[in-house]
This record gives C-alpha cells, structure tokens and sequence, in this order.
C-alpha cells in the first residue's frame, strides 16, 4: 500500500515537448482570432486573421518567456497555464491598445473566457489524461 498521495490536479505535468505545447496555444490563440472573425463576419484570410491574433502571440511570448525565466521549462501544469493566460490576454489588450486596436469590455470579456477556456483548458485535459 503507498502512502503517497496523487499530485494535485493543478500541479500534474503535462508529458508533451515543448514544441507540441507552444503548437497548441499557438493553436488555441489563432483559433480566437478565426472563430471572431467569422462571428463578425469579416475576412478570414490568413494575415486578417493574423491581425488579430498577432498582439496575442506577442502576449503568448511574453508568458512563455516569464515561465521559462521562472521555471526554466515549458508552462506544464494547470497553475502554469493560468500565468500564461493572465499574461497573454493583459499582454495582448496591451498590444492592441498601444497600436490602435479596440479594447472595448465586451472585447476584453470574450478574449478573457475563450482564452481562459483553452489555453488552462487543454493543460487541464492533458494533465488529467497523463494521471
């Protein structure tokens, strides 16, 4: 019989590279942009959907980079995947308000849930699955 007990579900790795972890915010982030593009209509050609999804990437780099300066590794764990929401999304509202793009609350509202839901979500999946 072990003693020890399971690692809290917020701290379980998530047993992918690092590369396959950057693809899928990278993912996820780019998935945003498109799905509000195509609510609202409008273009959905590779660089407009760019556009949108560039002031985030920036924000992602920015989180990817106070993981690794913290941790020195990729963001596994559901708690890491939190950071990297927080900083994506004030990291790309910041991009987006520095270049002229709208920051409007229902904007910054939306961006908060989908992001939160994805980039904590699929940590969340994959942590529960490598249990």
């Amino acid at each position: 019989m072990s003693t020890t007990s399971p690692l809290p579900h917020s701290t379980r790795l998530v047993r992918l590279p690092a590369a396959a972890i950057a693809a899928i915010d990278v993912v996820c982030i780019v998935a945003f942009a498109a799905i509000g593009r195509g609510n609202h209509g409008e273009s959905l050609g590779l660089a407009a959907i760019l556009g949108v999804a560039t002031p985030f990437l920036i924000g992602l780099a920015a989180a990817w980079a106070v993981t690794y300066a913290s941790k020195h590794a990729a963001p596994r764990t559901i708690r890491q995947g939190v950071l990297v929401w927080i900083v994506t999304l004030a990291g790309g509202m910041s991009v987006r308000s520095m270049s002229g793009g709208g920051t409007a609350v229902a904007f910054v509202i939306v961006s908060a849930i989908f992001l939160s839901l994805t980039l904590i979500g699929w940590r969340a999946v994959a942590a529960r699955r490598s249990a």
